[in-house]
């Protein structure tokens, strides 16, 4: 998927009140500390992009279900959610230590009567600096002011309540892409909208839909360039990624699969989120890891995480990967770089 912030966020981390912690993929609890991870070239060109070498280092463990990282440059930490727990972690790279950054980070009623997943998924910092969330459990996305307060920027469309928004990015004019499918809904006879829609968010709060084709559309990425939209789908049936061309007028034209994971799903996972790297590689969550595919649809190689892979991001200078599988995160060394370290 799908990725900066500004310096209110010391402040922010002291007025938030914190409470102690207490599918497309299986989210159950995943304590196993020694996993076999490794690095597997398919194509010369995955040479110029990671060394098969780099270690994958595992930061921290024992979470229900790690997703939607997003890279904080000022102060140089992670944020990651845990979606059945409720919460948004903080992992800094001073201390190596992970810490709530925020419970409860979706649905704050006494019980959740949608879901079995009523926390944050999908993350990213606004042009403001602000950290925006997809929020399983409340059906929206929300904007986090620097007292605490979240802020709905949108939670229906043409009147019907979203399914659970689950992963979004924005373009550098502020236009937000975003995907809906169910989810975070434990009985999906609750939904109101009767289609797993793709939409498009503007500044001034206008909400389009994009496209409603898809039976599971998860991760969501840009091209550089952002003349491509770029979807996954977790559906076993059809575990693919999607490249729509983008109008000038922010709709999207006829789309084409780019990669068919159909062959490698004896490894567990499915097309889930994805990063961008600056030469227009997508690092895509899938079958066995992380599946890195050129702009033109070739595999070029993956990162072998043999857990069910929800994630990644960019961090650092832009040339590390950090990567949310199953209950763990994980980081590695890339010779590529992420979009947005450029600037």
């Amino acid at each position: 998927m799908k990725k900066c912030f500004a310096l209110f966020a010391s402040a922010l981390l002291a007025v938030l009140v914190i409470v102690s912690p207490i599918v497309a993929q299986d989210h159950a609890a995943d304590t196993t500390e020694t996993i076999n991870r490794s690095i597997e070239k398919l194509d010369p060109a995955f040479d110029e992009l990671i060394d098969i070498n780099a270690e994958i280092e595992q930061l921290s463990s024992g979470h229900k279900w790690t997703e939607g990282p997003v890279w904080n440059k000022q102060q140089k930490m992670l944020l990651f959610c845990d979606i059945p727990n409720n919460e948004i972690n903080r992992w800094d790279e001073a201390t190596g230590k992970v810490t709530v950054f925020m419970k409860p980070s979706g649905y704050d009623g006494v019980a959740n009567e949608f879901g079995k997943e009523p926390g944050t998924n999908g993350l990213i910092y606004g042009q403001d600096g602000r950290l925006i969330a997809c929020d399983h459990g409340n059906r929206r996305l929300y904007r986090l002011y620097e007292d605490g307060s979240k802020g709905t920027l949108v939670d229906r469309f043409e009147g019907k309540r979203f399914n659970s928004p689950n992963d979004l990015v924005m373009d550098k004019a502020g236009n937000i892409y975003f995907t809906d499918p169910p989810y975070g809904m434990i009985d999906e006879s609750l939904r109101e909208i009767e289609w797993h829609g793709v939409y498009r968010l503007t500044p001034s709060g206008a909400v389009t839909l994009l496209t409603k084709e898809f039976t599971r559309p998860n991760g969501i990425g840009l091209s550089p360039d952002e003349k491509t939209l770029y979807v996954a789908q977790s559906d076993k049936d059809a575990p693919i990624y999607k490249a729509f061309p983008l109008n000038e007028d922010g709709t999207i034209g006829e789309g084409k699969v780019l990669y068919d994971a159909t062959p490698l799903t004896k490894d567990p996972g499915m097309p889930d989120g994805m990063a961008i790297d600056q030469k227009g590689n997508l690092w895509a969550t899938g079958p066995g890891g992380v599946l890195v595919i050129s702009p033109d649809g070739k595999l070029l190689g993956r990162i072998m995480m043999n857990k069910n892979t929800a994630n990644c991001t960019f961090g650092d200078d832009g040339s590390t990967l950090y990567i949310t599988s199953s209950g763990f995160v994980c980081r590695v060394k890339t010779k590529a770089q992420g979009l947005g370290f450029d600037e």
